[in-house]
């Protein structure tokens, strides 16, 4: 078992898991594995393009039994494709930080926005709920757009969109750099949070297909000298009126968020296994030097926090 709880730490993959193997014990008569361990990787390398999971055994009426052979979980653990899948879901973390980070704020008190942590109408409960290859590609775009905040003024804003692995649902990152004089007054963390709800209408207005958007308000980890705070929104818009459409149509009218014509849009595929990169197969994308430091604002040298 702690191998399993180490492997799927996610809880929606341990979910998944669970599921699973509560479905093949009882689809099939008989299911047999030497170790937990060795079942999990029967479970990790069988996916069902059909259902679009993995699977114990097949979904096929015909199988009724499924015997798993010992040492299935050396032979996964020992490959270069966990190997290498290990290695890219290191970025993953990052997203697991700001979860935790965030419970404290709210257990201590200081947590910002609309979140009700405790009773799971929140922006967290919907970050928990992604799996762990989904909070790969999510921090590696979160960490890219706070290294690509661009330098032209100490007033500038910038929102960048996300998908969820959850179908109809966003994430909004807001990232603002002010002048200190409205960085330190008392009602800053108020009027950023009142952007970010703007960003997320906006984010509604202009993509109407999305039934949840989750608010991520920052100051640009570029400018913020290394001490951050994070602001949290959820809006549910499945049902948007048409005075919601107008009201934050008007209020973004200022601000044009997802409006202007320099919105860009990128195409990504990310699985949950990585292949190693063949020996002769180079980077094209833009990488974080190992002595730079980190786009996450810790202060830190990339190689010593998120690299």
């Amino acid at each position: 078992m702690p191998i399993v709880l180490s492997e799927l730490d996610a809880v929606s993959d341990f979910a998944s898991y669970l599921r699973e193997k509560v479905r093949a014990i009882s689809a099939l008569d008989y299911l047999s594995y030497c170790g937990e361990e060795d079942l999990l990787a029967h479970y990790l390398l069988s996916y069902d393009d059909t259902t679009k999971r993995h699977v114990i055994g097949s979904t096929k009426q015909e199988v009724t039994g499924v015997m798993i052979g010992e040492g299935e979980w050396r032979g996964f653990y020992q490959s270069e494709l966990y190997k290498n899948t290990k290695k890219e879901d290191r970025i993953s973390y990052f997203w697991d930080e700001l979860i935790q980070r965030t419970c404290q704020n709210s257990l201590d008190g200081t947590l910002g926005g609309n979140s009700d942590i405790l009773r799971g109408q929140s922006a967290i409960y919907e970050m928990v709920k992604e799996p762990r290859f989904m909070r790969r590609g999510l921090s590696d775009k979160m960490l890219t757009a706070a290294q690509r905040f661009p330098n032209t003024g100490s007033f500038t804003r910038q929102v960048t969109l996300l998908p969820s692995f959850e179908i109809n649902v966003a994430y909004v990152l807001l990232q603002l750099r002010v002048p200190e004089p409205l960085r330190s007054a008392p009602d800053f963390r108020e009027k950023r949070l009142a952007l970010l709800e703007i960003a997320c209408g906006a984010a509604k207005n202009k993509f109407p297909y999305l039934v949840k958007v989750i608010g991520i308000g920052i100051e640009a980890p570029k400018f913020a000298g290394g001490s951050n705070a994070e602001d949290f929104i959820l809006m549910p818009c499945e049902k948007w009126s048409a005075e919601q459409q107008a009201h934050y149509a008007a209020m973004n009218k200022d601000w044009n968020f997802f409006e202007t014509p320099n919105l860009k849009q990128h195409k990504d595929r990310v699985t949950q296994f990585v292949q190693p990169p063949r020996a002769n197969q180079r980077a094209t994308s833009e990488k974080v030097g190992r002595n730079d430091p980190c786009p996450c604002g810790s202060g830190k040298k990339y190689k010593k926090c998120h690299g």
